[in-house]
């Protein structure tokens, strides 16, 4: 094949392009942002800053600024549903073994390296949650303390987070 000069060059810069587009995204990490008192919930508009228990965000791409969540259930719950598949560039928990269970701030860790505890008598924002830890030792000394059971991300299922507040349940309704 034999092609012009100026042809050539074109597909010297496109590949120099490409290559440049391959690198923005492995360059693309995402950094946690912290909540002031003024960050809202992106399902029920909450205040972060005003409840207890462990908060959580997401960065979807397309997006510059994350989802927050004022709890790591009501996180779990977009997360793991169907319909709500959106390609996510990172997610993050608070770590409950370095934070204030009544005002947690910083201590953000990445939501998929995370271990959590369900079950637990702590409630968080929106009653029961899911306690989030760096560390599986503070997870399992949490537990041991308030109840629950260890889990990691991936056994996160949907029928943990339910957001019904038990109502479903209820026989007495």
């Amino acid at each position: 094949m034999n092609l012009s000069r100026p042809a050539g060059v074109l597909i010297l810069v496109a590949a120099g392009a490409l290559a440049a587009c391959g690198q923005d995204k492995i360059a693309e990490k995402v950094a946690p942002l912290e909540i002031t008192q003024g960050t809202s919930c992106s399902l029920d508009g909450m205040l972060l800053a005003d409840y207890p228990g462990p908060k959580a965000q997401i960065f979807y791409a397309g997006q510059t600024e994350p989802e927050f969540f004022c709890d790591t259930v009501e996180m779990f719950h977009v997360y793991l549903k169907p319909e709500q598949v959106r390609p996510v560039r990172g997610i993050f928990v608070q770590d409950m073994g370095k934070a204030d269970w009544d005002e947690p701030r910083d201590n953000w860790i990445d939501a998929t390296a995370a271990y959590y505890v369900h079950g637990s008598k702590r409630r968080g924002s929106m009653g029961p949650t899911l306690a989030s830890f760096a560390s599986e030792g503070d997870a399992t000394k949490f537990a041991a303390q308030y109840g629950g059971k260890v889990y990691r991300f991936a056994d996160v299922t949907p029928d943990m987070v339910v957001l019904d507040g038990g109502a479903l349940h209820d026989s007495t309704m």
